[in-house]
């Protein structure tokens, strides 16, 4: 169903190149990411549903090149674009996914660089495509989320995640690391040693999470408006 009451222009690209993200172009493999506004911040929907309210404020939605009011808009004509008419939308991205799936032997994608949407499923709806077949092996896909259920739907899959936490999802956090995800955690100086009787991995080297091994805490040192968290976001340590 097309929204005719939301404005929007086609956007050139939907997949941002990961060498533009101070954190993807760490990665070892040549990576794709793609940028939504987060949370509330187009006005018109929210795809980040699980988000808690340290989480908003603490989000690096305008760290990096996200500081510049172009990247903002753009961000934000996407979410517009994917409010408006999902079948145009997931019909571009599809488009795009498979041309990396042709060019390259091995990528790395991150649907939600600042969102938090089923987005293999929908793209599965809307085109037909099933980009966790064999036959698009060569793509991986990692994201966080915060849905419990998309851990556990995706387990085993190729699709590789890691479960967020935030001040307000403890119980969560450990059904996760019971089921065997790994879960990532912001810490407001050095990260420790171990956390919840759980080893800590320094999740800034990179942003390729299908390498950080099973059973682990991926940790974050608190950047931009984190370090002024008080919400009980960050872990003060």
């Amino acid at each position: 169903m097309i929204n005719k009451n939301i404005t929007f222009k086609i956007p050139a690209n939907l997949l941002s190149d990961g060498l533009t993200n101070a954190k993807t172009k760490k990665n070892n493999v040549t990576s794709f990411i793609l940028y939504l506004a987060p949370a509330n911040e187009s006005g018109i929907v929210n795809v980040c549903p699980f988000a808690s309210d340290g989480c908003k404020s603490a989000c690096l939605y305008k760290a990096g090149r996200g500081k510049f009011s172009n990247v903002q808009l753009s961000r934000i004509n996407r979410t517009k674009f994917w409010a408006a008419d999902r079948q145009l939308f997931y019909t571009k991205l599809g488009n795009e996914l498979l041309m990396i799936a042709a060019t390259y032997k091995k990528a790395a994608v991150r649907l939600n660089g600042t969102s938090d949407i089923d987005h293999l499923d929908l793209l599965k709806r809307y085109t037909g495509i099933d980009f966790l077949a064999k036959k698009y092996k060569n793509i991986k896909f990692y994201d966080y989320t915060k849905n419990i259920n998309i851990i556990k739907k995706y387990a085993g899959s190729n699709y590789h995640l890691t479960f967020s936490k935030s001040e307000t999802n403890d119980k969560q956090v450990l059904e996760a690391l019971n089921f065997g995800a790994n879960v990532a955690a912001v810490f407001s100086h050095t990260l420790p040693a171990s956390y919840l009787g759980y080893p800590v991995v320094d999740g800034d080297l990179t942003d390729y999470r299908p390498e950080d091994g099973k059973g682990v805490i991926v940790g974050l040192v608190a950047k931009g408006p984190a370090k002024k968290d008080k919400s009980g976001f960050v872990i003060q340590n």
